[in-house]
């Protein structure tokens, strides 16, 4: 079968699916299956693709019909120009997060940074690539990203002190400059949620209002904090106003949120001082 042939069946049945963006998924999955640039599909369209290619590729095909995200199906995303790996014991990286490391980076004093609830790692490495000199930890309750993360760390060869911990529990009397987190902050009940289904449900929901980890967060992290240091989270479009009362009542100054590319309110820090 043609290369060409092959690429215009895998766009006819993601449109078929109702995918939005069937071309580039299409063109993105033959380019993985066949370990290829995106120039090899327009140079070698003629070319004769051998049946175990064409079995793997309606394979990856079917698997992105039936709604998995393309960087679980290659096993990779990039963020903040970097690639991670990624699969189902992690969240994917998003766009909008890099609003966290770009402010982040705005602290320039700062000598250590905490990440909370790392994930992939990709906010935490995306900052000690941006500051090698940063004294960089991270932590994670599952044993299963915490894997993903350091696999990420030594691909990207940073340095990076990983921790298993839910939230603050294993840390004892270790102090920071900037604490960041991406925790979870979706409602339990939220329609948006039928759209993630393929990733670990307790790195998205949180409670009622979906403020339960960042309650918890904002009220541990002060133990954590240097004097004059940082605690900066993401959260979702709606809930800038919460978060800000959040810290506020927790005794944080200069409390201030950020909007994404959409415009909406996506990440809000503030200042901890005795």
């Amino acid at each position: 079968m043609q290369l060409k042939a092959l690429l215009q069946e895998g766009r006819k049945r993601l449109i078929s699916s109702g995918c939005e963006s069937a071309r580039l998924d299409a063109d993105l999955l033959l380019m993985h299956a066949l370990n290829c640039p995106r120039s090899f599909l327009i140079t070698h369209d003629n070319d004769e693709i051998n049946d175990r290619i064409v079995f793997r590729y309606r394979s990856l095909i079917s698997r992105r019909m039936a709604g998995e995200p393309i960087a679980y199906i290659v096993g990779y995303k990039e963020f903040w120009g970097l690639p991670f790996k990624v699969n189902k014991e992690v969240l994917i990286p998003r766009p909008d997060t890099e609003l966290i490391v770009e402010t982040a980076l705005k602290f320039k004093s700062a000598s250590s940074v905490l990440d909370l609830g790392t994930g992939s790692g990709a906010i935490v490495l995306a900052i000690k690539h941006e500051r090698p000199e940063i004294k960089a930890f991270a932590v994670d309750v599952s044993d299963g990203a915490l894997d993903v993360a350091k696999e990420n760390a030594a691909r990207l060869n940073l340095e990076v002190c990983f921790i298993k911990s839910s939230w603050f529990s294993a840390l004892k009397n270790e102090k920071f400059d900037l604490i960041v987190s991406n925790p979870p902050y979706i409602e339990e009940n939220d329609e948006h949620l039928k759209a993630l289904s393929f990733e670990p449900i307790g790195a998205l929901t949180s409670g009622k209002d979906g403020l339960d980890d960042i309650r918890v967060i904002v009220r541990d992290a002060r133990q954590f904090l240097n004097n004059g240091g940082a605690l900066l989270l993401e959260h979702g479009y709606n809930q800038g106003k919460n978060v800000r009362d959040i810290l506020t009542e927790n005794g944080f100054s200069e409390v201030n949120t950020l909007k994404d590319l959409g415009e909406n309110e996506r990440v809000t820090y503030g200042v901890f001082r005795k």
